[in-house]
């Protein structure tokens, strides 16, 4: 298991959780390894500019690319889910990795709801998924985030959750898989999803 450092935040709870189902992991900023690896994690967090730079930088955009190519199966976590999109808007206009059609959009302003939309809430699964095999329907998971993605093909909508609109918190096409909530921070509904992922 490979888990892709693009060098904008601590990345040692992803790790610690992989670990702590059995995975062997392997923590990187080295485009070889991702062109190696048979699965990756694509952990994000900060702005989402930054993340992509972070990518861009170490040559990892490219990798990242070529490895999904291959039909080899990907996680991104947070802003890792966020950079599979075409383009965000946070803090001005930020291209992603393109590997799903729609923007990365902020909450709007609302009352009685604060943005970064932080802590648990619920995940409704719209779509049968081997990353969501043992988890029921409405399960809580722990959210950080500002920005949500508005995928623009509603088939790769798996599962959405309800803050200030239905927004999509899980897409996946293939073996390609986002999830907007932390599943390292998500105890037992976490444990499950990870385990699914890494017995693809």
């Amino acid at each position: 298991m490979v888990v892709v450092d693009a060098g904008t935040g601590n990345l040692r709870s992803v790790v610690g959780a992989l670990t702590k189902i059995g995975a062997s992991v392997r923590l990187t900023r080295d485009p070889e390894d991702v062109l190696r690896a048979e699965r990756i994690i694509l952990p994000g967090v900060g702005a989402f500019g930054e993340f992509m730079q972070g990518l861009t930088r170490n040559h990892l955009d490219e990798a990242l690319k070529n490895f999904i190519q291959s039909g080899r199966p990907l996680l991104g976590i947070c802003v890792g889910m966020q950079a599979l999109m075409e383009i965000s808007e946070e803090l001005g206009s930020y291209q992603g990795l393109s590997l799903f059609k729609g923007p990365v959009r902020k909450f709007p302003s609302m009352p009685a709801y604060k943005v970064p939309h932080t802590g648990w809430n619920q995940v409704w699964i719209r779509r049968d998924s081997p990353l969501t095999r043992g988890l029921t329907s409405g399960f809580y998971a722990y959210f950080n985030h500002s920005y949500y993605c508005q995928p623009h093909q509603n088939e790769f909508v798996l599962a959405t959750t309800d803050y200030t609109l239905d927004f999509c918190s899980m897409i996946g096409q293939g073996v390609l898989f986002g999830v907007q909530f932390h599943p390292e921070k998500s105890q037992a509904v976490g444990e499950i999803l990870l385990n699914n992922f890494v017995n693809l």
